[in-house]
């Protein structure tokens, strides 16, 4: 049987599952239009530097596949990965 997603759980924004990092939104300006008195410039979003990753866990005896930003990498480096996933509720 094949599972339908909704249209929301397709548009919901990706984030890290360690450090819960997901897009910002901010101004694009240069130092030449604050310059000016005219700022025709908009919004821009920027994006989390996500990757997927496929991580063993020793403690479980499984891989698990997540989506983390390289903040979290670091993280899961420093702490290991069961401790990491654990704090965040994951596991």
């Amino acid at each position: 049987m094949r599972r339908i997603l909704c249209y929301h759980a397709t548009t919901v924004a990706r984030s890290c599952d360690i450090t819960g990092k997901s897009t910002q939104i901010g101004g694009r300006y240069s130092n030449r239009t604050r310059a000016t008195q005219f700022n025709p410039t908009g919004k821009v979003r920027r994006k989390a530097n996500l990757q997927r990753r496929r991580l063993y866990v020793p403690e479980l005896g499984k891989t698990v596949i997540i989506d983390v930003s390289v903040k979290g990498l670091k993280t899961i480096k420093k702490n290991g990965a069961f401790a990491a996933l654990k704090k965040v509720g994951v596991i």
